[in-house]
């Protein structure tokens, strides 16, 4: 009897509710933080403060009504953040000064730069639109969720994210619109 109880382990134990949630959902923020701040580095920065607020605690959300649904906005609205403050301090990311490898000759570099600048231009437009415009805008546009869907995110009505969307739209035309005449005409 001794010898069998030499080579017993404890049981592991169960992981928490946190700990399977982040299993389900890291690589979901990942990709929604990626896609608003371009770059992977702040993608997984974004990914550890969503779940460092969750161990916090303090939000007044409760999370098991629709955990995806607040983790999505979490990662939306912490990358807005990072993005917001970034433009405040005006430090340049690594990722911002990266090149295209010297032997890949399959883009122009002048198109290259060309759409770097755009799309850092587009990231600090979507920052510069007010919180829940910015928010709708990833939603829809960089996520792809429909009209309805951001609605009972966000519990508001359809009409209410359509004309937010219209005008966030309009909006970021105005403020890229002079970039992209400027690189239409070269």
């Amino acid at each position: 009897m001794r010898a069998a109880v030499k080579f017993m382990r404890p049981l592991p134990e169960p992981p928490d509710e946190l700990e399977i949630l982040f299993r389900e959902q890291h690589a979901r923020i990942f990709r929604t933080a990626y896609r608003v701040t371009g770059n992977a580095v702040d993608a997984e920065d974004v990914l550890q403060n969503v779940f460092l607020r969750l161990i916090r605690g303090g939000d007044t959300y409760d999370i098991k009504n629709n955990p995806e649904a607040y983790l999505q906005r979490a990662a939306v609205n912490a990358s807005l953040d990072l993005i917001r403050g970034r433009t405040r301090s005006k430090s340049v990311a690594l990722a911002d000064l990266e090149t295209e490898p010297v032997g890949n000759k399959s883009q122009n570099p002048e198109v290259l730069q060309a759409d770097r600048e755009l799309a850092k231009l587009i990231r600090a437009a979507v920052a510069r639109l007010g919180e829940k415009s910015a928010e709708m805008f990833v939603l829809r546009y960089y996520e792809g969720f429909e009209n309805r869907e951001i609605a009972e995110m966000l519990g508001t009505t359809q009409m209410v994210v359509g004309v937010m969307l219209h005008r966030a739209r309009a909006r970021m035309r105005r403020e890229i619109g002079q970039y992209l005449e400027k690189h239409h005409e070269a």
